[in-house]
């Protein structure tokens, strides 16, 4: 079994927001979650294309904005 490279902070957080929105869609209606879980998707999926990796200001600054979101 490979052995994955080691995660940042940043991309923990990221991915325990991702998760979180995930598992929050998860208590409504199959139809809502569906769509919950398309946005979010969605959203994230656009942002890892349209964002710089190397621009962690940024980064963190739409987790902390998603985080006061949810």
């Amino acid at each position: 079994m490979a052995s994955r490279p080691k995660l940042s902070g940043i991309q923990k957080q990221v991915l325990a927001l991702y998760r979180g929105f995930l598992r929050t869609a998860r208590l409504k209606a199959p139809e809502e979650r569906r769509r919950i879980e398309s946005v979010v998707s969605a959203e994230f999926r656009d942002n890892a294309r349209n964002v710089d990796r190397r621009n962690f200001v940024y980064i963190r600054v739409l987790a902390e904005e998603r985080e006061e979101a949810a």
